[in-house]
């Protein structure tokens, strides 16, 4: 089991960069695949991002585009999620979570999570 804690959201101004961190605790991190998604109010929660066990492949939501970079270090226990060229429409509580082994962009699959960030873009 493992449990999750965000931290490094916050208000920002469109064009800022934000940079998310997740820190694991519990056993075995480097066997999770690990995923931040995010839910903007009266939507539904969106795949924003994901990494392997290793840290050897990445894979991003649509709408990304480049703009961030998730990464880890296993050693840390603690993944991150460099948010760069920010728009109002990044705005949403960030959420990391975990998945044993195998990788997927469906927050279904998805076993641990943490409480959430709230990143905010104004205009």
């Amino acid at each position: 089991q493992v449990q999750l804690v965000e931290s490094g959201g916050g208000l920002v101004q469109a064009g800022d960069s934000l940079k998310l961190s997740c820190a694991a605790s519990g056993r075995a991190f480097s066997l999770y695949t690990m995923g931040w998604f995010r839910q903007a109010p009266g939507k539904e929660r969106e795949f924003v991002a994901r990494i392997s066990s290793s840290g050897a492949t990445t894979n991003y939501g649509d709408f990304v585009k480049g703009r961030f970079t998730i990464s880890r270090d296993n050693a840390k226990n603690t993944m991150y999620l460099q948010m760069n060229s920010l728009k109002p429409e990044d705005t949403a509580v960030y959420y990391c979570a975990a998945r044993k082994y195998t990788a997927s962009d469906s927050d279904r699959d998805y076993n641990y999570w943490g409480q959430g960030t709230q990143v905010t873009v104004s205009s």
